[in-house]
């Protein structure tokens, strides 16, 4: 049998993404690899096959910061078809305030800067999920001081 090739480059990939928040502060980290290298983004990743979706993102989340990630709250989805990196990606976006730990870069080979950010001091430029998350940020529920 033969590969279906590699998601995101040969078919869309799902992925899974989460805003994490410590004193209305984001956790971001910026990409070393494409899509949007250079750009700061949310911790997340790929969907494992037959991995819920919230699972991945607490997961990849872990992988990325060293944090332990408690209970996660759906936020929104975001879809990123980018023609210069040959890459589309549909990511499904979760929201975590519980967890524990420091955050420290425990993947330089794919990210190089890890950082909290005040909601309204956010450094550039900023990945398309990043983006999406924090617009959907403004109108959720859970978003309360």
């Amino acid at each position: 049998m033969t590969s279906p090739g590699k998601p995101g480059l040969d078919f869309p990939g799902v992925g899974a993404g989460l805003v994490i928040l410590r004193d209305e502060k984001l956790l971001l980290c910026r990409r070393v690899k494409a899509p949007e290298a250079e750009h700061w983004s949310i911790p997340g990743g790929k969907v494992d096959h037959m991995e819920p979706a919230h699972i991945a993102a607490k997961r990849e989340a872990e992988e990325e910061t060293g944090l332990a990630i408690g209970q996660v709250d759906f936020l929104c989805h975001s879809e990123l078809a980018l023609a210069s990196d040959n890459q589309h990606w549909v990511s499904l976006i979760y929201l975590a305030r519980d967890f524990q730990g420091e955050p420290t870069l425990t993947e330089p080979d794919k990210l190089s800067e890890i950082g909290w950010f005040a909601l309204d001091q956010l450094p550039e430029p900023l990945s398309a999920f990043a983006k999406d998350a924090l617009t959907a940020l403004k109108h959720h529920p859970v978003h309360q001081s």
